[in-house]
């Protein structure tokens, strides 16, 4: 179990970032939950806003909080990654061994989670602190959503280590990550994957990272994303990262040519796997086998593109926004297969869910509404630890 009472000795200053991209509602929502934990936290804690908008967005919703000690940052380089580094630089500049936390704008910490996060690392003095995301429904999903079990999350003994997360509700001490030279690779800043090739970095490096399971936080999973394209993309696009992150791992050509051959060979199986699944429940009418099988399918079908260099952006934005303006130093927020494979969703469903296979006409995805920006690898299948 984690330490139930608050850290006493914890002499570096803790922040709580806060990534968000168009999402004022959520922002105005979020920022008062945040700022709750953070003054009843030991030692007290900022809170921080990454506006990932170049246009500034969230400037307004923050400049709310500022008598509350609110910063805020404007990132005006699109993607998660490049928002994520800016956190660090921001943090850094103010003190290089201090503690971060990673929080989304679209996620509610439940009672105690900073103390908890806290009190783990305490405790272990990690390089990492992993916490629980658990799923809220805007609406009720229907029922084959539900048998995928596609927004099902892990749940780990506190104290376990682990190798790989997302950055939804993780803490960094950033001495241990200067330590190592990391930073989030800012090619995966639209294609998703930074955070899993961040931690799997920090891991391979020889740091540990800390299961904390009673430090829950809240995602409120919009309607947009209960559906059954949404949720297979999202299958393919996890096996697909997994595969890139690998690569990148990779020492040498060799190596490098041994990850492709058994990435492709992993997800080919879990392709033939997912389809004998979706067989199966067919045959004896099982919704939960028949959904399954298809989320196998989708994740196989992402790594098996992934190793032939097929980048699958799941948060690609239009053109329009991806232009670049330098950016500006944070201020208090005061200061304002060959073609893609038709697999029925169930037996007898008139229009089948399309899951894309490993070609060079595999779809991409449309441009993210502000749903979608800049959650990373939140909405998983039971066999995806990050995005």
């Amino acid at each position: 179990m984690a330490p139930m009472h608050p850290p006493t000795d914890l002499d570096v200053p803790v922040f709580v970032a806060m990534l968000t991209y168009k999402r004022p509602d959520d922002l105005a929502a979020a920022v008062p939950e945040i700022l709750r934990h953070t003054a009843a936290s030991t030692p007290p804690a900022t809170l921080m806003v990454i506006d990932n908008d170049p246009a500034g967005s969230a400037a307004e919703a923050v400049a709310a909080f500022a008598d509350q000690g609110v910063v805020y940052a404007n990132e005006t380089r699109p993607g998660i990654a490049a928002a994520r580094n800016r956190a660090i630089d921001e943090v850094t500049a103010i003190d290089p061994s201090s503690l971060l936390i990673f929080i989304d704008d679209d996620e509610r910490p439940c009672d105690g989670w900073l103390d908890l996060l806290l009190g783990t690392y305490r405790q272990y003095r990690s390089a990492a602190v992993v916490g629980p995301v658990v799923s809220q429904y805007e609406v009720e999903p229907e029922e084959w959503i539900a048998a995928g079990r596609f927004f099902d999350r892990r749940r780990l003994p506190t104290g376990t280590a682990v190798e790989v997360a997302a950055t939804n509700n993780l803490l960094l001490d950033l001495a241990q990550v200067h330590g190592h030279g990391l930073r989030f690779d800012e090619k995966f800043g639209q294609s998703g994957g930074s955070d899993t090739l961040f931690t799997r970095r920090l891991v391979g490096a020889g740091s540990r990272m800390i299961w904390c399971d009673e430090a829950v936080v809240i995602d409120k999973v919009p309607a947009s994303r209960l559906t059954r394209r949404w949720v297979t993309h999202r299958a393919f696009r996890s096996g697909n990262s997994w595969t890139r992150t690998s690569l990148e791992l990779a020492e040498g050509a060799r190596e490098n040519l041994l990850v492709r051959l058994r990435t492709f060979g992993i997800g080919a199986l879990r392709v033939a796997g997912g389809a004998a699944r979706f067989v199966v429940g067919t045959v004896t009418r099982g919704l939960d086998q028949r959904v399954r099988g298809i989320r196998t399918i989708a994740r196989g079908a992402g790594m098996a593109a992934g190793a032939f260099g097929y980048v699958y952006q799941e948060y690609k934005r239009p053109k329009a926004t991806e232009a670049a303006v330098p950016a500006p130093a944070a201020v208090p927020a005061s200061a304002a297969v060959p073609t893609s494979a038709a697999v029925p969703t169930s037996a007898g469903d008139p229009t089948p869910a399309a899951v894309p296979t490993p070609a060079a006409t595999l779809p991409q995805p449309a441009n993210p509404t502000s749903a979608e920006q800049p959650g990373v690898g939140k909405h998983a299948a039971p066999d995806n630890a990050a995005g």
